[in-house]
């Protein structure tokens, strides 16, 4: 993960809350404007961009929904398509998160070299040491200052809901993937935006424009495009029953919806926080320690979908684990280790905080746009040869077509609104 006193947003005083066209002070949007501060231009142009003289109305979910959409259509329109002053922010840490994306799934291949037999056991030590790595950044910051006590006690009910959705997202999806032809699983997982897109517009009321609403179908089609390329040589869908398609499609539901409420999160305790928004150590430490809790009661359930009786479980982790070492004899197979997983472990790390920074910064939406770009790229750089991997692959057409779906897609998401922003307030 990224240097974590770089993560740290800077504290930005609120402005006082507006008035209504009597002079008296409007106090229901006083939390929305201490969770996101604007300054007097940028408050005219969302009041021109919703239409409606800057009044909001409340959904049926009450003052926290309208107070919570509020947010998301300020990002709308200054977030998203990186314009405004913390546009090049914004693209400095998307630009970031695509690298770490590539390099953590090419590393993950590598990381797979010499832990080919033991898979499970890289899954579940990744889980768990990320607890111990996470809850120790966060001590570190709090001791700094970084992290106040009042950022400790936000309610942990929401992180344990994050945990459960991700231990429940990995259980489906070892399932499914136990079931399913291999080619098939990281196309069925593209369904992960789709279901980002409608749970955010059912938990944060956010709404989406026309081009966006293209866009993330595009990159969605891009990246099966890509994907599928490869699937030619052997059975892909039509050998399957519906079912275990849609126990994968349902994986991916839990995982977007943990990333939706992560983005939650961080609105709701920018309000208990009196306009700061919770760190981002926070948010990962809690949630990766509910997930690690789930997944060590479902440790029975999921060794068993690998092949891997509950009661062989502690032997298998004990080879596991010299082969991970690369200790002890007969580990031949075990040649690159612990490097290339301590390699691939680190670049996880990064690349999931750099991810949440950018949620933070931006939506769960733009943020999985662009990993989603780390695909294609990811597939191009393991077509060539690598170390340990020395033989390469030839990309075929429909992999570029694809890709350049994807770009597409990308580019018409971030659409500047200025022109329709123009327009309404004409």
């Amino acid at each position: 993960m990224a240097i974590s006193r770089l993560l740290s947003p800077p504290s930005v005083p609120s402005p006082p809350p507006p008035l209504l066209r009597n002079g008296a002070p409007r106090q229901c949007l006083a939390p929305l404007r201490v969770a996101v501060p604007l300054s007097p231009p940028r408050q005219l142009g969302l009041a021109a961009a919703r239409g409606d003289g800057g009044r909001r109305s409340v959904g049926m979910l009450g003052s926290s929904r309208a107070r919570v959409a509020g947010v998301f259509r300020v990002s709308a329109v200054s977030g998203d398509g990186g314009g405004g002053a913390g546009g090049s922010g914004i693209a400095a840490a998307a630009t970031a998160t695509v690298v770490l994306a590539v390099l953590n799934r090419v590393l993950y291949k590598l990381a797979l070299v010499p832990m080919k037999n033991y898979p499970f056991f890289l899954a579940q030590f990744t889980t768990f040491a990320y607890v111990l790595v996470y809850f120790s950044i966060l001590l570190i910051r709090f001791r700094s200052g970084i992290i106040t006590r009042e950022m400790l006690a936000l309610p942990k009910a929401q992180f344990m809901l994050i945990g459960l959705l991700e231990a429940l997202g990995v259980a489906l999806g070892m399932a499914a993937a136990a079931m399913l032809p291999g080619p098939s699983i990281p196309v069925l997982t593209q369904s992960f935006l789709v279901w980002q897109l409608v749970l955010s517009v059912l938990i944060l009321g956010r709404k989406y424009r026309a081009n966006q609403i293209l866009g993330c179908l595009l990159v969605t089609a891009g990246v099966i495009l890509a994907v599928a390329s490869g699937a030619n040589g052997g059975p892909f869908l039509s050998e399957v029953k519906f079912f275990w398609p849609a126990v994968m499609m349902a994986s991916a539901a839990f995982q977007a919806a943990a990333s939706i409420i992560k983005e939650f999160v961080f609105v709701d305790g920018a309000k208990r926080l009196e306009g700061k928004r919770p760190d981002i150590f926070v948010v990962n430490s809690f949630g990766s320690g509910f997930q690690a809790l789930f997944v060590f009661l479902l440790l029975p359930f999921l060794s068993n979908l690998k092949g891997i009786p509950f009661v062989e479980l502690p032997a298998y982790l004990n080879r596991g684990a010299a082969c991970f070492l690369n200790i002890g004899g007969n580990l031949k197979d075990c040649h690159g280790a612990p490097l290339l997983p301590l390699l691939y472990i680190t670049l996880n790390m990064a690349f999931n905080i750099s991810v949440l920074n950018l949620v933070k910064m931006s939506t769960a939406v733009f943020a999985s746009l662009t990993t989603t770009l780390a695909v294609p790229l990811s597939i191009y750089i393991m077509s060539l040869p690598l170390p340990y991997l020395p033989e390469g692959t030839n990309l075929s057409t429909s992999f570029v077509i694809g890709a350049a779906t994807l770009v597409l897609g990308l580019l018409l998401y971030n659409l500047p609104q200025q022109s329709a922003d123009q327009v309404k307030k004409d």
